[in-house]
């Protein structure tokens, strides 16, 4: 490896020396510029290594075929979603409670980091036509599907859904619902606000 390839991504600290891990981040950050910018077809090995500022055979270290640079990719939207959940508590809270926050979870991304929702319509769509993009995409969105069915299974048993709801039938209702404004850029956010409140309706128990 040439000496210039252990320098850190970070200017202001060029003698600097960056792990494994730091540089597997850095390629992640560039492919998903990239995928922004391009889409997924426009992913190229030869515009993430240059953007990282590293030569190819570098970057085949870290990700030696397309579907571990698309596993990489999404590990790194997982661990963004993680910790956006990390950063508000769910112990403690009712079914009720939880179902907010995750409302509001998907208002912040929808805010502030709405190039996640570019990139993962961008790999669900390509998963519907490459089996080796779904492997590695669907257990993502089956992961966020089994939350909420969690989340509605609390809130049958503390009183604050519906006692008859089917938690997997009104997890897919919910997340069909949030992945449907996501895949539409021209959905108002008082729309999206009248379609949270009426998910809302449909859930709770009634007095």
């Amino acid at each position: 490896m040439k000496s210039e390839d252990c320098k850190s991504l970070d200017p202001t600290a060029p003698g600097k020396r960056e792990s494994g891990d730091d540089r597997r981040i850095a390629v992640a950050k560039a492919a998903r510029a990239i995928i922004v910018e391009k889409g997924l077809e426009g992913l190229r090995t030869r515009d993430i290594a240059a953007r990282v500022g590293i030569n190819i055979a570098t970057l085949h270290y870290h990700v030696p075929t397309k579907e571990a640079l698309v596993a990489l990719v999404a590990e790194s939207i997982r661990a963004e979603f993680r910790a956006q959940a990390l950063r508000n508590s769910r112990e403690g809270k009712t079914g009720l409670e939880q179902l907010h926050l995750e409302f509001d979870d998907f208002r912040e991304t929808a805010r502030e980091m709405p190039e996640l929702i570019i990139i993962l319509t961008e790999l669900v769509e390509r998963a519907r036509r490459d089996a080796a993009v779904a492997a590695i995409v669907l257990p993502l969105h089956r992961f966020w599907r089994g939350q909420f069915a969690d989340i509605f299974r609390l809130g049958i048993a503390d009183g604050s859904f519906r006692p008859d709801l089917d938690p997997e039938a009104a997890a897919m209702i919910a997340t069909g619902a949030l992945s449907d404004s996501w895949r539409r850029p021209d959905t108002s956010p008082s729309l999206v606000e009248q379609a949270l409140a009426e998910l809302e309706r449909a859930f709770i128990r009634r007095p």
